[in-house]
Parts: structure tokens; sequence; C-alpha cells
């Protein structure tokens, strides 16, 4: 059997358990309201599809941000192989959970991209947007 044969049934195998859904989108510009002054991001759609979402650490890391004591959560968006292009702060949108509805709506920013040659999904390392 072939590598390439091996590593296409890797792929199926895993994409066989992306039970979740997300759209991923970048930021593009922004349009200020003339009247407001209100400033509104555009965005261009990346993807629309399967995905699985993993908690890539047991436990939150502690950061300070000036007096604040903060928890940050680091996750991994697990999506198909077929998926390029992604690059650091893209927003992922969680919009179905098999198993897990808390996650629904919940909104990522991809923070590491990994790459190798005989990967059988794309793993993104993301924290989770809060404002």
């Amino acid at each position: 059997m072939s590598r390439a044969t091996v590593l296409a049934r890797g792929r199926a195998a895993a994409e066989s358990g992306f039970v979740d859904s997300c759209t991923i989108r970048r930021q593009t510009g922004s349009t200020t309201d003339p009247a407001s002054g209100v400033i509104t991001p555009t965005y261009s759609l990346l993807y629309t599809g399967s995905c699985r979402v993993q908690q890539a650490q047991a436990q939150a890391q502690q950061t300070d941000a000036g007096e604040a004591y903060l928890l940050l959560l680091r996750l991994e968006v697990q999506l198909p192989m077929s998926l390029a292009g992604l690059r650091v702060s893209d927003e992922i949108t969680i919009d179905t959970s098999a198993h897990d509805p808390d996650l629904v709506d919940r909104v990522f920013l991809v923070r590491d991209l990994a790459h190798k040659s005989h990967a059988t999904a794309r793993r993104v390392q993301v924290t989770e947007k809060t404002s």
C-alpha cells in the first residue's frame, strides 16, 4: 500500500470525526458610518463546513493584563486538509456542535498554524474571542 493511499485513508478517518460545523472569515477592512462614526469591520468568507474542537491543554494559562488576572484557555480546531490559506487572526465561529451545545456561537481567533507533509487534519491553535 502506498503512502498516498494510507494518507488518504487517514484523512477520511479524521474527517469522519468532524461532527461540528464552523464558519471561518477574515477581516478585510472596515466601514465608518458618517453620521454616528461607528466603525464596522468587513469580512471575507473563507470556509463553511465540518470541523472538530479539542482542548489542547488541560489547564488554562495565567496571564496578567494591567491589574486584571486572566485565564487563557487554548483550544485546537481541526479542519479538513483541503482547506488552505488560513492566517493568524482569522475568526472561526462554531455553528453547530453534535455533543457540546456550549460551543455553538463561540468565536475563536487563529493563533498558531501547524504544517506538515503527512497530516491527516489541519490543526490550528485558537483562543476564544471575548470582546
